[in-house]
C-alpha cells in the first residue's frame, strides 16, 4: 500500500464515504501478510516508495500467482524478476493484463500508467549485445519506478568510436547504468566522460577466465574513475533500483 492509497482510505472515512469497519478491514494487512510460504511486505511501499519485488527464480508458478493475488489488492504496480518464459506464460494466463519482457525475464503488472517521479533521464548502456538482457532488467526496473529511461546498446571498448556517437546522450543523463562482461572496461570509460554517477553492472558474459563475471566485477571495483559504483554480477534490477533512488534526489 502506497501513501496515496492510505490517504484515499483516510479521506473517505473523514468524508463519511467509508465506514470505520471497512477502513479497518482494508488496513488489516498494512504491515505484512502471512500466506504460509511467504510473508508479504505490504508496508514496503509506504516505507520505501516502491512495493516488494517478487524474485521469480526458485519459486513455483502457484507461489508467484499467490503472492501477486494478495499484492494487487493494495499495489498499483507489481514487478516479478528472473522468471522464465514457461512460468511466465502460466502467470499471464491468470493475469492477462500483465506484460512479460522475455529478454529481461520480467513480468510487469500495472493498475494504471506510472507517473514520472524522477527528476532527470536515466541512461542504460550495454557494452555488447550479449549484455542486453541484464541492461534491459535495469531499464525496466527504472522505468516502472517512474523514470524517463533511454538506452544505448553494443558500444563496448572493442569499437569505442561507437560510444562517442552518443556523447550528447551520455552528458545529458542524470544517472548512467553501464552493463559489461568480458574485461568490464566500459563503465570506467563512460565515467571518465561525464560528471554524473555511473552504476556499473558486471555481467557473466565472457570466456573462461572471465570466471562468470568475476573478472568484470574486479575491474569495475578497481576503476580509476571516481564516479563509479558497482552492483553484483548480473544484478540489473539492483542497478535500476539504485539509479531510480538517485534520480529522485
Amino acid at each position: 500500500m502506497d501513501m496515496q492509497s492510505l490517504h484515499d482510505i483516510l479521506r473517505a472515512v473523514a468524508k463519511g464515504e467509508t465506514s470505520i469497519e471497512e477502513a479497518a478491514n482494508a488496513l488489516t494487512n498494512i504491515s505484512c501478510e502471512d500466506i504460509e510460504y511467504a510473508h508479504i511486505d505490504h508496508h514496503r511501499s509506504l516505507r520505501k516508495g516502491f512495493p516488494e519485488v517478487i524474485f521469480g527464480q526458485g519459486k513455483t508458478v502457484d507461489q508467484i500467482i499467490g503472492i501477486m493475488e494478495k499484492m494487487l489488492i493494495q499495489e498499483n504496480v507489481i514487478l516479478v524478476t528472473r522468471i522464465e518464459l514457461e512460468k511466465a506464460e502460466k502467470v499471464l494466463a491468470r493475469y492477462p493484463d500483465a506484460v512479460y519482457h522475455e529478454d529481461a525475464r520480467m513480468i510487469v503488472w500495472k493498475k494504471h500508467e506510472i507517473p514520472i517521479r524522477g527528476k532527470g533521464t536515466i541512461l542504460v548502456v550495454s557494452a555488447g549485445t550479449s549484455d542486453i538482457p541484464v541492461a534491459k532488467e535495469a531499464f525496466i526496473t527504472a522505468e516502472v519506478m517512474g523514470n524517463k529511461v533511454e538506452s544505448v546498446f553494443d558500444v563496448g571498448v572493442a569499437g569505442i568510436h561507437r560510444l562517442f556517437r552518443h556523447k550528447e546522450m551520455l552528458e545529458n543523463a542524470s544517472v548512467l547504468i553501464v552493463a559489461a562482461g568480458m574485461e568490464g572496461a566500459l563503465p570506467s570509460v563512460v565515467a571518465g566522460m561525464v560528471s554524473r554517477p555511473v552504476i556499473a553492472v558486471p555481467t557473466s558474459i565472457g570466456y573462461g577466465v572471465s570466471f562468470g563475471g568475476m573478472t568484470a566485477l574486479f575491474s569495475m571495483l578497481n576503476s580509476c574513475s571516481s564516479n563509479v559504483a558497482v552492483v553484483n554480477i548480473d544484478n540489473g534490477f539492483g542497478a535500476g533500483y539504485m539509479a531510480s533512488m538517485i534520480n529522485r534526489v
